[in-house]
């Protein structure tokens, strides 16, 4: 998969490079000194655009348009052929109407590569403004919510499963790996697009300290696959059900850390000692 998303930035700087030959004048591209241009609407919500064109598109040479670059195989690029951007690649779409909503530019241009024998297919994309805001309040709700939505498909093999980096999670052990403040319950993601601990009366954090938490930390519940049973009524720490038995994490006496659950360790059973789950 690193190879593949390697491949699909190698093809940008084909295709701006063949724009530039046939007299589109395209900026903010991975050419060139200040890099791509962003857009940012708050509430964790933002995005890089692969290029802004000023003019020199063929069917309209005159109109600003956000580029937009992508790669196929060939199965891919042939249903997009037939069916145009928007029924073939409805994620696609949806993320040029962001762009477009961003940068104030009411037209994309789309350049699809065919990596099987570089066959190119472009496509201009009109600007819906109901629709970039619909999909970027969807987004702000899914960054801000309390609680981890569901996956796409209960199916493992699933197409758009198997191509998620959260596959594994969904599908087959449903355990974070990773041990920091976004996956601890104290923190809180906010509509400024900052993170805040709860536990330290709302302190901004960072993002070098996110990735060093406290001895604090607690899993939040919807990155295990144990039982919550509740808050520890004595600390700030969580109540989990493994194998049977109540397990504190938090910090504190009796209880367990993050990094310690993670890696199978638990608290001492007095019938049969220490013994990993």
């Amino acid at each position: 998969m690193l190879r593949l998303f390697d491949r699909g930035k190698r093809e940008e700087t084909v295709i701006v490079q063949n724009l530039r030959r046939i007299g589109i004048e395209i900026h903010s591209t991975c050419l060139d000194e200040d890099g791509q241009s962003r857009v940012d609407f708050g509430s964790h919500v933002s995005g890089s655009i692969d290029g802004i064109i000023e003019s020199g598109v063929p069917e309209a040479p005159r109109a600003r348009h956000v580029a937009e670059f992508k790669t196929h195989n060939a199965r891919s690029f042939s249903e997009l052929k037939r069916k145009g951007v928007f029924e073939a690649k409805r994620r696609h779409w949806c993320q040029m109407q962001v762009y477009m909503m961003g940068t104030g530019i009411e037209r994309a241009f789309y350049v699809a590569v065919n990596k099987d024998d570089d066959e190119l297919y472009t496509e201009r994309i009109h600007y819906n403004p109901q629709a970039a805001f619909e999909i970027v309040e969807r987004g702000k709700r899914i960054a801000l919510t309390e609680r981890m939505p569901p996956p796409l498909s209960t199916l493992p093999d699933w197409w758009q499963c198997k191509m998620c980096a959260a596959h594994d999670f969904c599908h087959i052990h449903h355990t974070t790996e990773c041990v920091n403040c976004r996956t601890c319950a104290h923190s809180t993601p906010l509509e400024n697009s900052t993170w805040t601990c709860e536990l330290y009366n709302g302190m901004k954090l960072e993002y070098e300290s996110q990735l060093m938490p406290c001895a604090s930390h607690v899993l939040h519940p919807d990155l295990v696959p144990w039982q919550f049973k509740g808050g520890n009524p004595v600390g700030n720490g969580a109540i989990y059900i493994i194998d049977g038995r109540e397990v504190i994490n938090g910090s504190g006496q009796g209880t367990i850390s993050s990094s310690e659950l993670l890696h199978g360790v638990r608290a001492p059973d007095p019938n049969q000692g220490d013994a990993p789950f």
